[in-house]
């Protein structure tokens, strides 16, 4: 029995600080999304949206938020918060209702209004809660974060800063020619070495922007995809949503600290490579079979890391891939071909949402001059706080 589900529609809101609701960018793209699927909103059966804690009450009950802002029609609602995750969850929200036969047609939203600087927990005490800890605590950052991982694939693999901005190079490069992106100019690794030092060892542009954005999908069974004239639809044939396995000896945000393997041996996978390798079981492929993927680039380091728990290469030895060109535009497995975060920057619920958008255009080779060749299987991967991990299996 096919678990496939298809992507009938996908519709963004260019990335950048614009001043203005996160309703609105939302509302935007859906109408996109319904635009490009063919389908009017009084035929969406369900709409699920990705929360944003930045937009007050609309924000936490998004779902219905969008459903108001569209024109209340009677279709069900859920809302869905999973840190940066939260876009990913509300694609596996969506694609259980399909498929259980609940709905035919389902909209997805995920919109954001971020504050300027650094993410900072939501307000008030909680002496209980890890991501309000590390920084009374720690008063660590994202970024602080991310420079403490560079350090550590530095020490261990060997990864250096020239290794680190060439990523910055090649997602800017895509970026440049993405009409979404945040940021559409290339970069040169000089102009990374030259920007001002945020975490050492990362560069302001070794690291992503905080950004107002969104993205929306319509997702439907493959019966009414055939029913309305599309019979090979951009297919989501896998969604991860795994948890880590105890012990977890590497460190995640916001936890700061990792749990004692002096009892309990380690998991064979870290939490980050479980995500994807859940993807791939369920999707029935490998890595190998990959035409690209979209990855949470939130540092420059950190992607070279996604390319290991991707499959894509070995423990070690992402910067290799990197330098042999494997996942630059024409390459083997190119990665971000959207532009990434780098190209983007962070609007949380929107994100993961996002990558599924770049999948679909690269799947039905409408991506213009950011095309992958002959794309016929992507996936994305992300990672939010609290033990929220999500990566999509998309073919065509």
């Amino acid at each position: 029995m096919s678990r496939d589900v298809a992507v009938l529609g996908a519709g963004m809101h260019a990335w950048g600080k614009w001043g203005r609701s996160f309703i609105e960018y939302g509302t935007i793209a859906a109408r996109k999304a319904l635009g490009d699927a063919g389908v009017d909103w009084r035929d969406v059966q369900s709409i699920v949206g990705a929360d944003t804690v930045r937009g007050g009450y609309p924000g936490y009950v998004a779902g219905a938020t969008f459903a108001k802002a569209l024109g209340w029609q009677g279709a069900r609602v859920t809302s869905v918060y999973a840190a940066c995750a939260s876009g990913a969850q509300a694609i596996n929200t969506a694609r259980t209702q399909i498929l259980a036969g609940l709905a035919d047609v389902v909209l997805v939203v995920g919109a954001d209004a971020a504050p300027k600087g650094f993410f900072r927990p939501a307000g008030g005490d909680r002496q209980d809660d890890p991501d309000w800890l590390r920084f009374r605590v720690l008063g660590a950052t994202n970024p602080a974060y991310f420079g403490l991982y560079a350090r550590r694939r530095m020490a261990l693999h060997g990864d250096t800063l020239e290794d680190f901005a060439q990523v910055k190079v090649k997602n800017a490069a895509s970026g440049a020619l993405n009409p979404y992106a945040r940021y559409r100019k290339t970069v040169t690794a000089d102009e990374v070495a030259a920007s001002a030092v945020v975490a050492d060892p990362l560069r302001l542009l070794d690291i992503c922007a905080t950004s107002d954005g969104a993205a929306a999908l319509v997702l439907t069974s493959m019966e009414f995809a055939r029913r309305h004239g599309q019979a090979d639809p951009v297919r989501i044939r896998a969604v991860s949503t795994v948890t880590p396995q105890y012990p977890q000896t590497v460190l995640d945000l916001p936890d700061i600290a990792t749990d004692s393997a002096a009892a309990v041996e380690a998991p064979g996978r870290t939490f980050r490579a479980s995500i994807a390798h859940a993807a791939y079981e369920e999707a029935g492929i490998g890595p190998e079979e990959l035409s690209l993927a979209e990855v949470y680039d939130l540092s420059t380091a950190l992607e070279l890391q996604w390319y290991e728990d991707l499959g894509l290469c070995g423990e070690g030895e992402g910067a290799k891939l990197l330098r042999e060109g494997a996942t630059s535009p024409g390459g083997r497995v190119p990665v971000n071909s959207s532009g990434g975060l780098a190209s983007f920057g962070e609007a949380v619920p929107a994100q993961a949402i996002a990558q599924v958008c770049e999948l679909t255009w690269q799947l039905r080779g409408a991506a213009g001059e950011r095309q992958v060749e002959g794309a016929r299987v992507g996936i994305t991967a992300n990672q939010g706080l609290f033990g929220h991990g999500s990566a999509v299996v998309a073919v065509r």
